[in-house]
C-alpha cells in the first residue's frame, strides 16, 4: 500500500493555486488603491479649482472685475485641459504597468506549474 504525502500534496496545492492567487490578489491590491489615489488626488485638484473660482467671482464688483475674471477663465481653461491630459495619462500608464505585470506573473505561474508537475510526474 503507498503511503499518501500530506506535505508534498500541500506544496504542491500552494504552488500551483493559492501562491498565484495571493500574488494577483497582492498586485490588484496594489494597482486598486494607487488607482484611488490618482483618482483622489485629481478630484481634490479639480474641487479646489472650482471653488477658487468661484471666490474668485463672488470678489467682481464691476465691469472691469468681471472682465478680468473672465480673462482669467481662459487660463483656468487651459490649465484643467491639461490636468485632464495628464491624470489620463497616469491612468493609462497604469493600467498598461497592471497588465505588463499580470502578464508577467501569468508567465511564471505556468511555468513553476509546469515545473511542478513534472516533478510530481517523476
Amino acid at each position: 500500500m503507498q503511503n499518501f504525502d500530506t506535505k508534498q500534496f500541500t506544496e504542491q496545492f500552494e504552488s500551483m493555486f493559492f501562491g498565484p492567487a495571493r500574488a494577483y490578489a497582492a498586485l490588484s491590491v496594489d494597482y486598486t488603491e494607487k488607482l484611488v489615489n490618482a483618482q483622489l488626488d485629481a478630484g481634490k485638484a479639480y474641487t479646489d479649482t472650482g471653488l477658487a473660482q468661484l471666490r474668485s467671482l463672488m470678489n467682481v464688483k464691476d465691469a472691469e472685475g468681471l472682465r478680468t475674471y473672465m480673462e482669467g477663465q481662459q487660463k483656468v481653461a487651459k490649465d484643467l485641459t491639461e490636468r485632464l491630459k495628464d491624470d489620463a495619462e497616469k491612468v493609462v500608464s497604469l493600467q498598461q504597468d497592471f497588465v505588463q505585470q499580470s502578464q508577467k506573473l501569468t508567465e511564471d505561474n505556468v511555468k513553476q506549474a509546469t515545473e511542478t508537475a513534472t516533478k510530481a510526474a517523476k
